[in-house]
């Protein structure tokens, strides 16, 4: 019997069509109900796509679906190559992608290729800051690259051995699979997700649609050369060429992927993930971010305001995003952290202050009198300088473009700003000045974090402190991580495999029959 007489054996029907109003049930006791607009958008051949921890009704128009079915065959059927492949073939490629990237000739086609995603965004009033490609992002990219060169090999790598009497049980590491990777337009982070191929994984990604047009490019002229130059399967590394969102959607509903890793914005991630978790693909997200700063009553002033200031040189997850200040230290110490805010928004363009309700009293009379010009994404902006925010949105993510924002809350003590920190953070990033080691001690041991530090934030970062490109950091605003830590790497996608060695030929679990008869 085939598929679709299974089908009908059943009472199931192929959706062709949807209506207005049209109950949908989701999460087993709820019901959604189909919009005119999306039922007018519907089309025979088309999928609707109902997320079950929300009910949100998404179309996957037949079209977007086949591209990212394509991507997705793609780099399965390279993982299965790629098991024929040398580690010395994956160590060129590496080295052949980084060359390709420190070219001219390669660089000046993506770097018109990026102007052009630059100048379309920027005339959408859509953020460029993480966007443009530089200098600096290139150098990241093939510094990245070369340390995949480099790494250790991975691929069958014993764990633990345990020797028996004439046989051996060795648990070995392995390769995962198709890894699906969504982020959001930073051309830099192709380095990131080529890491999975060191330890013998292929991916598939998708990437924001303001940045489609550089990694095309990217691909054309520097990923797909360096994997015919090494002798890889082509689609080890496969774009899905498509801009919309339903793309994304489309790849994540996919049960052919063995992880998929979605960076951006909170919500858009929390539904990627919910699509891949109903798929049976574990996810790794890496959505909400932004820094969590507490200065103790033993702060040291200077570190403070150092640690302030060098946490804002630019928009970014582990950017400081909330400071807490003691109360018995507030009339020191609040000058300190206005003063570095001001001087980190004189090295960008200008900054912008949110205090908690109630506050207010710690402020200076001109911080709450003055207006600044903020600049946004859309363009510079008119603003108060200070505003008031309500307690229940302390943990609100600031997605500044130019102007460093942040919100202050004064606490009573330390332990009130871990209980902050632990109801209202994504729980992602906190560290605390403070003079007392007890103080840290007690910080770490009661703060929900993965990323615990003394002093400034932005030092979160695969690359930056492990040497490792990352291909995302986890909060943990959904729980912590089983068996792995908040930091996703290349080297850390993999399973385990076990293999038996046997020795004496007799073996039998029944040691009254082991013998030869």
């Amino acid at each position: 019997m085939d598929d679709a007489s299974a089908r009908e054996s059943r009472g199931v029907e192929r959706l062709s069509a949807l209506a207005a109003g049209m109950p949908i049930v989701y999460g087993g006791d709820k019901v959604a109900r189909v919009s005119p607009e999306l039922a007018a958008r519907f089309r025979d051949g088309d999928r609707l796509l109902v997320v079950q921890e929300t009910g949100d009704l998404l179309l996957i128009p037949q079209a977007v679906q086949a591209i990212a079915a394509r991507a997705v065959g793609r780099a399965a059927a390279a993982f299965e190559a790629l098991g024929q492949v040398s580690d010395e073939q994956i160590t060129a490629f590496f080295e052949a992608f980084a060359a390709r990237l420190e070219a001219d000739e390669p660089w000046a086609a993506i770097r018109a290729a990026n102007e052009t995603d630059v100048e379309s965004a920027r005339a959408r009033g859509r953020s460029t800051t993480r966007l443009a490609v530089s200098e600096a992002m290139r150098a990241d990219m093939v510094a990245g690259l070369r340390a995949w060169r480099d790494a250790e090999a991975g691929r069958s790598r014993t764990l633990d051995e345990v020797r028996h009497e004439g046989w051996t049980v060795a648990q070995v590491t392995a390769p995962l699979g198709v890894v699906g990777f969504v982020f959001e337009g930073r051309p830099n982070v192709f380095a990131d997700a080529a890491g999975v191929i060191r330890t013998g994984n292929t991916v598939v990604f998708r990437i924001g649609s303001d940045a489609l047009g550089t990694a095309r490019a990217i691909v054309e002229h520097a990923l797909d050369p360096a994997l015919a130059a090494s002798g890889l399967p082509q689609g080890a590394a496969a774009l899905v060429d498509s801009a919309e969102h339903a793309a994304g959607w489309a790849m994540f509903s996919d049960p052919r992927l063995s992880l998929a890793v979605a960076r951006g914005s909170g919500a858009a991630v929390a539904q990627l993930g919910a699509i891949a978790r109903q798929a049976g693909t574990p996810v790794s997200l890496h959505g909400t971010g932004g820094a969590w700063l507490v200065a103790s009553a033993t702060a040291q002033a200077e570190r403070f305001a150092a640690a302030v200031y060098h946490s804002l040189d630019r928009k970014v997850c582990n950017t400081l995003n909330v400071c807490c200040i003691v109360r018995e230290r507030a009339a020191e110490l609040v000058p300190a952290f206005l003063e570095a805010l001001a001087d980190a928004g004189a090295r960008r363009k200008g900054c912008k202050l949110h205090v908690v309700e109630g506050d207010e009293a710690f402020l200076p009379k001109d911080w709450l009198e003055r207006r600044a010009t903020v600049i946004r994404a859309e363009g510079p902006r008119e603003e108060p300088l200070t505003e008031t925010l309500p307690l229940a949105e302390l943990g609100r993510e600031w997605e500044w473009e130019e102007s460093p924002e942040v919100t202050l809350k004064i606490v009573a003590d330390v332990d009130e700003a871990i209980a902050l920190f632990n109801r209202y953070s994504p729980q992602f990033t906190a560290s605390l000045i403070a003079a007392a080691p007890d103080e840290h001690e007690r910080f770490y041991a009661g703060v929900n974090a993965p990323f615990v530090g003394d002093g400034f934030t932005r030092w979160v970062d695969g690359q930056y402190a492990l040497n490792k490109p990352e291909l995302g950091l986890s909060n943990w605003e959904h729980g912590r991580l089983f068996a792995r830590g908040a930091v996703l790497s290349g080297d850390g996608v993999f399973t385990v495999r076990t293999r038996v060695r046997q020795a004496d030929l007799h073996l039998d679990r029944n040691p009254s029959t082991s013998g030869r008869p």
